[in-house]
């Protein structure tokens, strides 16, 4: 097996030549994109870098204007994205974030039901779904939230509420999880205690991630892509990108990074 081969056949994700216009501005930019199999990529860069509209465009929320989309070799460009969702890549908002006045048990079942292979049960009685207690309570157990399981969401502090949004993102099993900046808002102590699930729920998975809490991606990825102006502006790992200049310059402009280089 060539080199080459080995790369693909450890590739999840792969984008080429990935383009979104909007009437005449280019919000995503010729992008090419290679996540590979097991790792935590997060995908950066400063506001109205076209992080989001990338993650829109990989699950179909938007379509493209060019280029490919590839999962695991297979072109998915053509997709719907309840067709992606059931191919296992999973958005973290696309289980409507969370119920607000159900509990965080009730609400990790709301996501099982869709294993069930049936429409969700709404309308059922709630012991017709008792049998996902077990799992439901492992899931909880899993993001650190089995003492919640009874408190209805609402009452739940925010960054709890982001751990159970994970808990529902592994109820749809994903083989590739797409996490949207899942420490924004948060304080230190949530920030901490998310990433240390995120490691630990990514063990066995695939994760790609827009963050923009630069500490979060040093201590969390494998590999980092850098948008500006939605054009890839740089790609490695953390120690290359940091010392990027360019990256310095798109992330505190031009003046603000000759200064710190100075310093340095």
């Amino acid at each position: 097996m060539s080199a080459d081969e080995a790369l693909a056949s450890r590739m999840v994700l792969e984008t080429r030549g990935l383009t979104k216009e909007f009437r005449g501005f280019t919000a995503v930019d010729d992008v090419n994109l290679q996540v590979q199999d097991g790792h935590i990529h997060a995908l950066i860069g400063p506001n109205g870098a076209g992080k989001t509209t990338v993650f829109n465009l990989l699950t179909k929320f938007l379509p493209p204007t060019r280029g490919e989309i590839l999962y695991r070799g297979k072109s998915i460009t053509r997709l719907k994205s309840n067709e992606i969702a059931r191919m296992g890549i999973i958005r973290s908002f696309q289980i409507s974030a969370v119920f607000a006045h159900m509990t965080a048990l009730e609400n990790v079942r709301v996501a099982l039901q869709r294993n069930l292979g049936t429409s969700f049960h709404f309308w059922k009685s709630e012991k017709s779904l008792d049998h996902l207690n077990e799992r439901a309570l492992a899931l909880l157990d899993e993001v650190g939230l089995r003492d919640y399981a009874d408190i209805l969401t609402v009452e739940m502090p925010y960054g709890r509420k982001r751990a159970l949004e994970v808990a529902t993102t592994l109820a749809l099993e994903p083989d590739l999880m797409l996490l949207d900046e899942p420490t924004q808002g948060m304080g230190a102590e949530d920030v901490d205690r998310i990433v240390e699930l995120i490691k630990r729920v990514s063990k066995g998975r695939t994760v790609l991630m827009v963050e923009h809490n630069l500490s979060v991606v040093s201590r969390l990825c494998d590999r980092i892509t850098v948008l500006a102006r939605g054009a890839v502006l740089a790609e490695g790992d953390y120690d290359n990108v940091s010392c990027n200049p360019l990256v310095r310059e798109a992330y505190m402009g031009s003046e603000a990074a000759e200064e710190e280089g100075a310093q340095a």
